[in-house]
């Protein structure tokens, strides 16, 4: 580790260390050193296909089949990913804060940490589970923005169900179902032209509002309305650390800037040792 990096480190944990709340927003960059593709890099999805062909309601009402192919394809590509250490280090990074906060209080208390992704992989939630101990993974559970691939919604009534299997998409009759009124189901994605889940939207700019410290990890701070997640703690007086191997738009208002890679940088910034408060 470089000096330059290890200073940067250490005035972040320094600042972690004495905040209260803690609010994380997490991008395609950190599933990105899991295999994840990315849309927006170099090697980005959206080079090889056009997202009005493959992920808004018109393109489902237009070719289901071509949709679900794609899909089914990202979903069982995703299904073999593996939370890397950048995942891991934030599942205890949560489940540690939350051990260490008194259970009893005032109901409706925003948790220590709150986990919000744009990501729809579902690895934030694997790490979570794979870390948990005897209370459980809730306290490290993200508030997903854009919804998970591992969940279908019916495209007439909204029914939401947990979906792993493999999807068929040779034909129109073999795509998933709905199981109350029988109309097709979709990904449980947020969709270009679509708009993002109000109350999960709402929970998580509470908690940055109400954050001492927002930690922005592997994004490009470009997607809104989750770009405005960082700029909602600093309006309420608290500060932002990245960690993110290039330079963003955030960058400017960043208190600290970790150039580095999250599977490097936040099992050194969020070990135990150094955040004791």
């Amino acid at each position: 580790m470089g000096e330059d990096l290890g200073e940067d480190i250490s005035r972040a944990r320094d600042l972690l260390a004495r905040a209260r709340r803690v609010v994380v927003l997490t991008g395609a960059g950190i599933s990105a050193e899991s295999g994840v593709p990315t849309f927006r890099g170099e090697e980005g999805l959206w080079k090889t296909y056009r997202a009005e062909d493959l992920a808004t309601p018109e393109a489902f009402a237009r070719d289901p089949l071509l949709v679900w192919e794609w899909y089914a394809w990202r979903r069982d590509h995703m299904s073999r990913c593996l939370p890397n250490a950048g995942h891991v280090a934030l599942a205890k990074f949560a489940l540690g804060r939350a051990a260490e906060t008194p259970a009893s209080g005032p109901t409706g208390v925003i948790s220590p940490v709150v986990l919000v992704t744009q990501n729809v992989d579902g690895l934030h939630e694997r790490a979570a589970r794979d870390a948990s101990g005897p209370s459980g993974p809730a306290p490290a559970l993200p508030l997903e923005l854009h919804g998970s691939i591992f969940r279908d919604r019916c495209s007439r009534c909204g029914r939401s169900t947990p979906a792993d299997a493999p999807i068929d998409a040779s034909r129109l009759e073999t795509l998933p179902r709905c199981g109350s009124c029988g109309a097709l189901m979709r990904p449980a994605v947020v969709w270009f032209g679509e708009a993002l889940e109000a109350a999960v939207l709402a929970r998580a700019f509470a908690a940055a509002r109400a954050a001492d410290v927002c930690l922005v990890v592997g994004t490009s701070a470009l997607v809104h309305p989750a770009a405005s997640v960082p700029i909602a703690t600093l309006q309420g007086g608290g500060v932002v650390l990245e960690v993110n191997p290039e330079e963003t738009p955030l960058s400017d208002l960043a208190a600290v800037s970790i150039r580095g890679n999250a599977g490097d940088a936040l099992p050194a910034l969020l070990a135990r040792e150094g955040l004791r408060r």
